[in-house]
């Protein structure tokens, strides 16, 4: 007959199992092989003594059964702990290849008007000036001196020498009016510099009449506008008087460059 002890303990709050085998006590029986006064003896007598317990050997009946301590694996897994701290972030990776491009997104709506500019700080450069005395022609070129100012903003006309000064960049409008003299050619030109931009011409005639020429003109700080008159290859001559205002050049500047 074996007899198995099984033992509890806790460790931890865990519970362990323990089974205890001891050495299995039997005895042979007699049979008829077996003579009835043959001494008794244990199944394991032939087994050697266990190690130290200090018995000799005792035949082959020496040996001790080794006792064995079985733990029940599954109930030692305890109760689930609390949930831990986080931990601190790590380290920021390299920048991945940049990603294909997009879809283009639809357009817009138009934005709302802004507010209006300051006119103060427009630039403007304007002038008008006549001539009050006739002017025959030379053996040279002559500019048309005028002695009249009827506006002249910021004195960009220099009177002195006839010529418009440009002071803003930006495209002008120029003008000139004249009045022929009978039987007399008439021959002058709106210069740019000394670049000759637009001609003013009427033919010799026995009646005298007005003559207007214009043209737009795109300019560079400190360009020249200016009316030349035609030099003495031909009877070249414009009117007026001290009474009417005949001749008459005019310039304003219509909208402002970059510079």
């Amino acid at each position: 007959v074996v007899t198995v002890e099984r033992k509890s303990l806790t460790f931890n709050r865990t519970r362990l199992d323990l089974i205890t085998i001891p050495p299995a006590l039997c005895l042979k029986t007699e049979t008829a092989e077996t003579p009835s006064n043959a001494p008794c003896s244990r199944c394991c007598d032939h087994m050697p003594p266990a190690e130290g317990s200090g018995d000799p050997p005792t035949g082959a009946f020496g040996h001790v059964p080794e006792i064995r301590t079985y733990i029940n694996m599954t109930i030692l897994k305890g109760d689930k702990g609390d949930r831990g701290d986080r931990g601190t972030p790590g380290k920021v990776g390299h920048e991945g290849p940049p990603g294909a491009q997009g879809v283009a997104g639809s357009k817009g709506s138009k934005g709302h008007a802004g507010p209006p500019g300051d006119p103060c700080k427009l630039p403007h450069s304007a002038f008008s000036v006549a001539r009050r005395k006739s002017l025959h022609s030379d053996d040279a070129y002559q500019a048309v001196v005028f002695d009249t100012v009827f506006v002249n903003l910021d004195g960009d006309f220099d009177m002195f020498q006839g010529k418009f000064l440009c002071r803003v960049a930006g495209v002008y409008f120029f003008n000139v009016n004249i009045h022929t003299w009978n039987f007399k050619e008439t021959y002058l030109h709106i210069m740019q510099n000394d670049t000759e931009r637009a001609i003013v011409y009427a033919q010799p005639s026995d009646r005298s009449i007005m003559q207007s020429q214009s043209v737009m003109l795109e300019l560079r700080p400190r360009d020249a506008v200016w009316v030349r008159l035609f030099k003495r290859e031909r009877e070249n001559a414009i009117y007026s008087d001290d009474v009417d205002v005949y001749i008459t050049f005019n310039g304003y500047l219509i909208k402002a460059g970059e510079e």
